[in-house]
């Protein structure tokens, strides 16, 4: 039923959109309209804390509810920082970590994000919380070593995800699904100290939808001064399960445990097989 609704609602939207052809009123409307729907933002309450995230959209509006249940790891990894450490958030999306760390635990926090798409909400989720001063955004994507090649994405939504950048496979070892790309630059994790000049982090969150082995390939000095990595691996891609995990032993840490929430358990794609990985020193 849910569905049929949607279905119905969209198919009156386009509608009428068929009917603001372009002209002044036209204009004003949609320019009404956009303004709108980039000012809604929720706020959610979480371990004594009040955050407020942009939900332009359904998926940043999913987003934004399961805040406390899709990742309950990653929280409680978060909850277990040094105050004032430094984190780095590969893949960090909207923010939503990002703004956890920094407002919970006084993180110093690097967020790199290179989707456009996904960048204007991290902004605005940078705002809302009024944590300028604490989250830094890197808007490029990160590899293996520097190179110039192109960031291929299979949503052009707010909040959407499983892009790659560099390969053509995406985070299940297939070939991915892109219905948008475009050429960007690319830079490892050892770049990022050596020429952009970014602090060494203490913590690392890796979500990067099927590159974290080439991302950590490349940035294997970085990894002597971190105290521990979260990092999400798919145990059916055999390559970048094997490869990470023989990249985290070599750098000297050891694997604590993996986890996701449970009801990923109950999916029968690539969800069940993907866990978050906490390796430590």
């Amino acid at each position: 039923m849910k569905n049929l609704v949607k279905l119905v609602l969209r198919g009156i939207a386009k509608i009428v959109c068929m009917f603001l052809v372009p002209g002044t009123l036209g204009n004003y409307f949609w320019e009404a309209l956009l303004d709108n729907i980039r000012k809604k933002y929720k706020v959610i309450t979480y371990g004594g804390f009040k955050f407020s995230f942009a939900t332009p959209n359904p998926l940043a509006l999913d987003r934004a509810n399961t805040f406390s249940t899709k990742e309950p790891e990653t929280l409680e990894w978060i909850d277990r920082m040094n105050s004032g450490a430094v984190l780095w958030d590969i893949g960090a999306n909207v923010g939503l970590y990002s703004v956890y760390a920094a407002k919970t635990r006084d993180c110093e926090v690097y967020a790199f994000e290179p989707s456009i798409f996904n960048l204007e909400l991290l902004a605005r989720n940078v705002s809302l919380n009024d944590l300028t001063q604490k989250i830094k955004i890197i808007p490029l994507p990160l590899c293996e070593k520097l190179s110039l090649s192109t960031l291929k994405m299979t949503s052009q939504n707010w909040g959407g995800a499983l892009s790659t950048f560099g390969e053509d496979f995406g985070h299940d070892g297939e070939v991915i699904k892109k219905i948008f790309e475009y050429p960007t630059l690319g830079v490892s994790m050892t770049d990022c100290i050596e020429i952009l000049g970014i602090p060494k982090p203490d913590f690392i969150k890796m979500d990067v939808d099927g590159i974290e082995h080439l991302i950590l390939k490349g940035g294997l000095p970085v990894l002597d001064s971190v105290c521990e990595v979260l990092v999400e691996i798919n145990d059916d891609f055999i390559d970048q399960e094997r490869e990470t995990t023989e990249l985290m032993l070599s750098a000297g840490f050891t694997l604590k445990e993996k986890r996701h929430a449970d009801y990923f358990d109950e999916n029968n794609d690539a969800a069940s097989t993907t866990y978050n990985q906490i390796w430590v020193k």
